[in-house]
């Protein structure tokens, strides 16, 4: 990170290079678009090196960028008011057999019909929480919100989901009881 702070622009790609595909996943998973995704990922990366010396040390680095991932996502939100948010959501997963992958398909859409029962600050907070695996601080942190916050609406998240699943497709419930 000095490297870049000192002028040695080369000195970014391998900053950011592993950290690149959980950026598009989650940016993925907030659009629901691939192309959308790598333009998220894109304003993302331009924005973290415009805005590195102000980078914290104290903090990760890794949630700094889920952070800027997400205020890009909500700007890009607010641009486009018309537009459905979150048609799809698919979690990265490696590549199976036809079969497999079909079920996986039809799971992923069940899954993200029930996420369309979230706010948009729900969805933000289940996905880093849940999905990345962000701990509640770290949540906190990329949102800008209170931990308290951050475990309220979490809980809000995963019971709208639960009751969605139950109504429309219980068979995503079958054994969890």
């Amino acid at each position: 990170m000095e490297l870049v702070l000192s002028g040695h622009s080369e000195a970014f790609e391998p900053l950011v290079t592993p950290y690149r595909n959980a950026l598009l996943a989650m940016a993925y998973r907030l659009s629901h678009n691939r192309e959308d995704a790598g333009d998220l990922c894109q304003e993302t990366l331009i924005r973290v090196y415009r805005y590195l010396r102000s980078f914290d040390f104290d903090r990760s680095f890794r949630n700094w960028m889920f952070q800027i991932l997400v205020n890009v996502w909500r700007s890009a939100q607010k641009k486009k008011p018309s537009e459905e948010a979150l048609r799809e959501w698919a979690a990265a997963s490696p590549l199976a057999g036809p079969e497999e992958e079909h079920a996986r398909s039809e799971v992923r859409s069940q899954l993200m019909e029930c996420l369309d029962s979230l706010s948009p600050r729900e969805k933000e907070v289940f996905l880093l929480r849940d999905i990345e695996e962000m701990s509640i601080q770290e949540t906190a942190a990329a949102l800008g919100m209170s931990p308290l916050s951050v475990r309220v609406r979490l809980s809000l998240a995963r019971k709208k989901i639960r009751e969605r699943a139950r109504e429309k497709f219980p068979h995503l419930l079958e054994g969890k009881r």
